[in-house]
């Protein structure tokens, strides 16, 4: 069933447990998600960028993902990173239940100023908003976000910044990174600023660039041609203490995309006889269900629906 983001996540705020935010594309992700959670009987969220709207189209992916949501658990449908006030618009008229309104690397004021419209659009119909404050280094998108424009959450401001706007979840910089290469040295989240955000914010709080970069499916994708150089993410262990601390919701792409191209490339580099799609698509699909399902164990969502 279609939920809101803010149904889900205070469900997550009482039980102490974060819900896992996945990134979608085409129809045999969107299966993968499902089934995961279905299984484990997890809440999920379904995300979409501005990009998958772009190469899939609203009206397909809005489709699949009201099909999806027949299935028995708490399903949200979300806008990942919206920029575009015009695409934030579409998604709030197409069925939406949620939308992120991305204005993180503008001047502050002119953050809440934007974040502050999206609210009001979105609450007008009973939707869900995520707002980030605090860039998060990386490619997302397409888009990329250099060191010099990325900048941790200043928790003070992230407090000011939630009153003012009124929005339901709110995206935090502690230290990830979009994209396979998440840190240069030593992996490290700044749980410190953590703290002290979840003492001054009262709404749930969202991790962005959460992956884990499972070193399995680097290896596996590297053995069948990938080229990945220093591919690594957040592990379970300082993720899990992450949600200890606060986090409530966890966002997921990188897992996805690297499962799914280890196991179409071993599927190729095996099969020289395979010219069906399904045959090809398919252990695809059944790989991002297992990373699906990992990551629900760890974000202590299983048996949560």
């Amino acid at each position: 069933m279609l939920v809101t983001l803010k149904k889900v996540l205070l469900d997550a705020e009482k039980g102490k447990y974060a819900v896992p935010a996945f990134n979608i594309n085409n129809m045999e992700i969107l299966q993968a998600i499902i089934r995961g959670a279905v299984k484990l009987k997890s809440p999920v969220i379904v995300q979409t960028s501005e990009g998958a709207i772009e190469y899939a189209g609203i009206d397909y992916l809005v489709a699949m993902v009201k099909v999806a949501a027949k299935a028995p658990i708490p399903v949200v449908l979300h806008l990942d990173h919206g920029k575009d006030m015009k695409i934030i618009k579409q998604t709030i008229n197409s069925g939406y239940t949620s939308v992120m309104v991305d204005a993180s690397i503008l001047p502050y004021e002119q953050n809440v100023k934007k974040t502050k419209e999206v609210v009001r659009l979105a609450h007008k119909k009973g939707i869900s908003v995520e707002a980030e404050i605090g860039a998060i280094q990386g490619i997302e998108d397409l888009v990329s976000v250099s060191e010099k424009e990325a900048f941790f959450t200043d928790p003070k401001q992230a407090k000011e910044f939630v009153d003012k706007t009124k929005c339901d979840a709110l995206a935090i910089s502690i230290g990830t990174a979009h994209g396979p290469c998440k840190f240069k040295g030593k992996p490290m989240l700044d749980f410190k600023r953590l703290q002290e955000i979840k003492k001054m914010v009262n709404i749930p709080l969202v991790l962005h660039g959460a992956s884990q970069v499972d070193q399995k499916y680097v290896q596996k994708a590297k053995k069948y041609g990938a080229k990945l150089v220093n591919a690594r993410g957040v592990s379970d262990v300082l993720l899990r203490h992450a949600i200890k601390l606060g986090i409530r919701k966890v966002n997921t792409d990188t897992d996805l995309r690297l499962a799914f191209n280890a196991a179409l490339r071993e599927t190729i580099a095996k099969d020289k006889t395979a010219y069906d799609p399904r045959k090809l698509l398919g252990p695809a699909r059944d790989e991002i269900q297992r990373a699906v399902e990992h990551r629900i164990i760890v974000c202590g969502s299983r048996n949560k629906a």
